[in-house]
């Protein structure tokens, strides 16, 4: 479908676009507030903080290096899916929890260790599903009619529960299972060994709209759990008692990702037409602008077989913190060409009309026939910004014309894999979004892209037809230039299937597997340099 370039020409290529473009930072940007009733500053929820910037402090190292798949049975250490959208942090640096639709796992990640040390199955959850699962690594699919049948054992509702979820600074582990937001513990927080259970449950039919089904939750600054309906928003206690706060969107919107919240409470909720800002006041959830509120339509109505949905693919991500001058909250629009727009999260400054605050349309190095959408959110860091394309050809049919689920399981062994990525900045001085570069070989399939602040790096995983199979790649931030490359070989277990991409604080890659959670340890120093 398109030529791989040799990592020493693209590293050429990038640099001098970076130099064309003005590559570096017009201006640093400050970090998100951490959230105290999180478990840690990192992990605790989907998407890494409570801002959604998909970015982690910890560094990468570079180079190149082959992953060899072990056996089966030991590949993933931990044996959960068919989605695991990221481990998230415990309040102990020791341990991690792997969410996936068909159970829980508490996870021993000390000492270089990846072990499950307790597990809870969820609710219609079996273990003929991870059997399943398993036998993937050794018959991989051959046809989209049997990616239709393992999808329907898989995920029988056609959706993706339990994929936005949050951690406490109590160590209770909140999801959704069905129209239930399951809160997890561990039985004696000491001896992990002793096990997990759901200590308590909320039937949220009790306060979503007839039809409706839950999308997942987020965490206030003052530690209330933010439930996000496809059509609600509501406000309830971690206990579950008292009273629920719920604001009902339009009858016609529906909700498919997950929110922003920022330190005021401020909760950012993108639906298929409009972008929100809700405020939780302490005591009731307000769209009232006099709170802060507001709400703003953004362009959508296009979709292709490869992307879910007709709005935007990206959960809202904050940029500009603390004493920044521009404080924004970002999200991709749902056109055929989809843009990069940012909006005045606060008060619209002076000489500004409109909630608006920029808008820059998406290529990719791409021709300008190319459809490019996004399912994934934009990576933040700073007043950079990183989005993917997440279509599969240039005519935006290459699907099974089944379903985007389908379509993620098997594209690239079976479909074609989509490409492009672009970086951009936004600068505060003329509040307007450059181009910072593009690479139209690098390939995302279906995974979040992830941002090392501590290396500079953006990461993808995709696959590639040169023999490789999946990778996980890291850029340049400022140049683009491919840094890092951890090749997972054709295998299905180099899929991440719409998870986050992880690393652990000592660099080693945490790999949300379709199968599982694994880690891949990375040794010191440069890996067979590029």
């Amino acid at each position: 479908m398109f030529r791989f370039c040799t990592v020493r020409t693209w590293r050429r290529m990038a640099v001098a676009i970076g130099l064309m473009t003005g590559a570096s930072q017009f201006a640093s940007a400050g970090t998100p507030v951490p959230n105290p009733f999180l478990a840690a500053p990192t992990y605790a929820i989907t998407h890494f903080d409570s801002s959604q910037s998909d970015t982690f402090p910890y560094a990468v190292t570079g180079g190149s290096r082959t992953v060899a798949p072990p056996p089966p049975l030991q590949l993933s250490q931990a044996t959960n899916g068919p989605v695991n959208i990221m481990t998230f942090a415990s309040t102990s640096p020791n341990y991690m929890w792997g969410v996936s639709p068909t159970g829980v796992t508490y996870i021993s990640v000390a000492n270089d260790a990846f072990t499950p040390v307790a597990r809870a199955l969820l609710p219609g959850a079996t273990a003929t599903l991870q059997t399943t699962l398993l036998g993937l690594l050794t018959n991989p699919i051959g046809t989209v009619a049997q990616a239709q049948a393992i999808v329907a054992q898989l995920l029988p509702t056609g959706g993706i529960p339990s994929a936005y979820g949050v951690v406490d600074n109590n160590n209770v582990l909140y999801i959704n299972s069905g129209n239930q937001i399951l809160a997890l513990a561990l039985n004696v927080p000491a001896v992990p060994l002793l096990g997990i259970s759901v200590v308590r449950s909320l039937n949220a039919a009790t306060f979503l709209q007839p039809g409706e089904n839950l999308a997942g939750v987020v965490m206030t600054y003052d530690g209330k759990l933010v439930v996000l309906g496809t059509r609600s928003v509501s406000i309830v206690d971690r206990s579950f008692t008292g009273p629920v706060h719920t604001v009902t969107l339009g009858a016609d919107e529906s909700v498919s990702n997950s929110a922003a919240v920022d330190e005021n409470n401020g909760i950012y909720v993108v639906s298929d037409k409009i972008l929100r800002k809700l405020v939780w006041t302490g005591s009731a959830l307000s769209q009232n602008a006099a709170d802060g509120a507001w709400s703003s339509p953004y362009p959508s109505g296009d979709t292709f077989p490869t992307v879910f949905g007709s709005g935007s693919g990206s959960t809202p991500t904050l940029m500009g913190f603390g004493t920044d001058p521009d404080k924004l909250v970002v999200i991709t629009d749902g056109l055929t060409r989809m843009s990069l727009l940012a909006f005045w999260r606060d008060q619209i400054p002076a000489g500004f009309t409109n909630r608006l605050a920029g808008q820059i349309q998406v290529n990719c190095g791409l021709p300008a026939a190319y459809p490019i959408q996004s399912d994934q959110s934009v990576a933040v860091n700073g007043y950079g910004a990183f989005v993917v394309n997440n279509v599969s050809a240039a005519d935006g049919s290459t699907g099974s014309g089944t379903s985007a689920i389908v379509d993620g399981l098997i594209r690239g062994p079976l479909l074609p894999s989509p490409i492009g990525v672009e970086r951009f900045a936004w600068n505060p001085q003329t509040h307007a979004w450059t181009s910072t570069w593009a690479r139209s070989d690098i390939s995302s399939n279906s995974m979040v892209p992830a941002v090392s602040a501590g290396s500079n790096l953006v990461f993808t995983n995709g696959y590639y037809q040169n023999g490789w199979g999946w990778v996980v790649t890291g850029l340049d931030w400022n140049t683009g230039a491919t840094v890092h490359q951890t090749i997972l070989g054709t295998g299905i277990w180099g899929n991440g299937f719409y998870a986050v991409v992880q690393f652990l604080p000592d660099g080693d890659l945490l790999f949300n597997s379709i199968i599982g959670p694994t880690r891949v340890q990375q040794p010191s120093g440069i890996i067979n340099p590029l």
